[in-house]
């Protein structure tokens, strides 16, 4: 094998891993793992929902409203809104617009950031259980019922996620977009990593942890959702992940505005590894396979993609003759040509390869964060 097809190879195995046989493997290993019955307690515990946000006033009040609308007892919930480091005169504002006797409107200390706007929600926070989301999600009216739920049924969980829908996942869609069919991956992938052990990460639009659980983010922490479970796991702890807990986001997204979400969450992995090294070390984290596949392997593709290339190309120069390789670009160039040609075939490769060229994109300027140790990426 000569070192050109050895590349090539070895890039090519790597995705397969990466992308398929690792959440196949997950999926069918999860298989065999029963987890314990959901079941509510007998008196539910006090909860409080946690929002941190730089929004306008009617979009925060929104968010409060569909807190208050859960199916949960009123008396048992409490909401607590953590605004970016603001004057008093906007925490007045917000307050008098809510309106409610069971809601708190706090404010991060400077430097500012949702990681000190969820530190001052959550010492302002009266709840055993915490429950976290967005301000643009809403939740399905039993979706903090069953989050209680999952966290008493298993003693060993910390936290548990949610799962995050789009507008694609509703019955009456006219399909889902690629972004769409990411997420769908995503949470099967997820809820098969809990059944085994734990969810690499959860979603920030939906998800809940004991209050005695919880230990203060630091300064300029990107992804609350992936520090806090990942946290949990090397403290030997669980984190869970429910289907059947739904929040739904009507927002569609377009190429560039998922690019820019995927620049701010990869930077996040990066900056995790660095600030939490023990996750990269076997020994220390019990689900070391899981987190380097999921995580770590996905930010090696647009790398991946361009070893196999180089590498089949270089191979294929020497292995081929040039009337071969002539015929194949000829072929490829063809085929290429008679998608372009089709309107509606057009569209979806089009659609296709200008989302799958800003994903990766959005990996390439994540890995250079990363590397200048970059993590004001919040915009």
């Amino acid at each position: 094998m000569t070192a050109w097809l050895w590349v090539a190879s070895v890039a090519f195995g790597m995705l397969v891993w990466t992308w398929a046989l690792y959440p196949l493997g997950i999926w069918l290993a999860s298989r065999l793992v029963r987890p314990p019955a959901r079941s509510e307690p007998s008196e539910l515990p006090r909860v409080t929902a946690i929002v941190a946000t730089r929004d306008d006033t009617a979009t925060i009040v929104a968010r409060v409203e569909d807190f208050l609308r859960a199916d949960y007892p009123a008396d048992r919930l409490s909401v607590v809104v953590g605004l970016d480091s603001t004057g008093a005169a906007r925490l007045d504002e917000i307050r008098a617009a809510c309106g409610a006797a069971n809601v708190v409107v706090v404010a991060g200390e400077t430097p500012g950031g949702k990681a000190a706007g969820l530190n001052a929600a959550v010492a302002a926070a009266s709840g055993d259980v915490l429950v976290f989301s967005d301000v643009q999600q809403r939740f399905a009216p039993g979706a903090i019922r069953v989050l209680v739920a999952r966290l008493h049924s298993d003693a060993r969980l910390g936290a548990v996620s949610g799962a995050l829908q789009l507008p694609g996942d509703r019955p009456d869609s006219a399909g889902r977009s690629p972004v769409e069919w990411y997420w769908l991956f995503e949470r099967v992938l997820r809820a098969a990593e809990a059944r085994l052990h734990s969810a690499v990460g959860v979603s920030g639009s939906i998800y809940a942890m004991w209050r005695s659980a919880w230990q203060p983010m630091p300064d300029q922490l990107i992804l609350d959702d992936l520090w806090l479970p990942m946290r949990l796991v090397l403290a030997d702890r669980r984190v869970g992940y429910e289907l059947d807990a739904k929040a739904w986001d009507a927002r569609s997204t377009t190429a560039a505005q998922e690019k820019l979400r995927k620049v701010r969450t990869l930077t996040g992995n990066f900056q995790l590894m660095a600030w939490l090294p023990g996750l990269l070390i076997p020994i220390h984290n019990p689900i070391w396979l899981q987190f380097m596949s999921h995580k770590v392997a996905r930010l090696l593709t647009p790398w991946l993609v361009i070893a196999m290339l180089i590498g089949g190309i270089g191979a294929g120069w020497r292995l081929l003759s040039s009337t071969v390789v002539y015929s194949l670009l000829t072929t490829a160039a063809a085929g290429v040509t008679a998608i372009l040609i089709a309107p509606r075939a057009r569209g979806v490769a089009v659609r296709a390869v200008l989302w799958s060229w800003s994903l990766q994109m959005a990996v390439v300027q994540a890995t250079m964060n990363g590397l200048r140790g970059r993590w004001d990426v919040w915009r």
